[in-house]
């Protein structure tokens, strides 16, 4: 869902301008194997490379100043650098954020979606939750904080107690033990599960499914996976890489900076298709929304 959310937005951008956009997806992991992917790229003639995921960080810090005439879009992640003649206390190298002129990031407040995605469940009359994150990175750390916390603000407004389940399954990828972790927590009372780790939304609606569960989905609107899906914490991926690639042809690409989106524009939601909630209503939902919006 991440990482086709941002071709999508390239894929925009190349078809209004006539090129073609291409998807190269590594086949193994390794700052090594991220790097030449990128080569491999640009080797192809690519001018812009748009590289989602914190496991490019490295790569793409080698890559932009390698490559000065190429553009990269860093999609959650500042690109980093190794500082040399210092390591950390397991013996692995530190690493400090470098930018060149030629990469910028665009970084999201995922803690709003998914606080928005926690009230709406707890709204919606969910009060035993489960959050299986994927890997502990900074942006599903984000997402679960922000579940959390939506589910508490929802939960006092309503004079209710919730619980919640929460569990980092350390993969991005589907796994026959996530799948029982779920199992498990729906066996358990679990009503709902907030799916943040990519691939592991397999798993988990498959528990869900066999469990008569419901799951959250996350990044892009993942509805269409299956009807336990009853919304999904988003990040507005494709309108910010299109975005972003618009701003290299109109001089005002912002090289060596950090862009970070948040509600207040438009930059995180949950989906626009509430007809899966039983009693939650969008004309609540536009309240708590336009609320984060002002910080309030």
């Amino acid at each position: 869902s991440f990482n086709q959310g941002s071709f999508e937005g390239l894929k925009q951008f190349a078809e209004e301008i006539g090129v073609k956009a291409n998807y190269l997806r590594p086949q193994d992991q390794g700052d090594q194997v991220y790097l030449q992917a990128i080569e491999q790229a640009i080797q192809k003639g690519a001018k812009i490379v748009v590289t989602p995921g914190f496991l490019f960080e490295t790569a793409v810090g080698i890559a932009q100043k390698e490559h000065p005439d190429v553009q990269f879009i860093a999609v959650d992640f500042e690109p980093k650098r190794v500082v040399e003649g210092k390591t950390n206390e397991d013996g692995s190298p530190v690493t400090e954020t470098y930018f060149e002129k030629n990469t910028a990031s665009i970084l999201f407040r995922e803690q709003e979606s998914g606080f928005l995605a926690g009230y709406a469940a707890v709204k919606d009359g969910y009060t035993k939750l489960g959050f299986a994150g994927g890997l502990a990175v900074p942006a599903v750390v984000r997402y679960g904080f922000g579940f959390i916390a939506g589910a508490d603000y929802a939960a006092k407004e309503m004079n209710t107690k919730v619980e919640m389940m929460y569990n980092y399954t350390g993969s991005f990828t589907a796994k026959p033990e996530i799948q029982t972790l779920a199992a498990t927590w729906y066996k358990n009372g679990t009503e709902i599960i907030f799916s943040c780790g990519g691939g592991i939304a397999s798993s988990v609606l498959k528990a869900a499914q066999d469990n008569n569960g419901k799951m959250i989905g996350v990044d892009v609107d993942q509805k269409d996976m299956g009807e336990q899906v009853i919304t999904s914490a988003m990040k507005n991926l494709q309108s910010a890489v299109y975005q972003t690639c618009k701003t290299i042809v109109s001089g005002e690409f912002k090289g060596g900076e950090v862009t970070r989106l948040s509600a207040a524009e438009n930059g995180v939601q949950i989906s626009d298709d509430f007809s899966r909630f039983k009693q939650f209503k969008e004309d609540e939902y536009k309240a708590i929304f336009e609320k984060i919006q002002k910080d309030e």
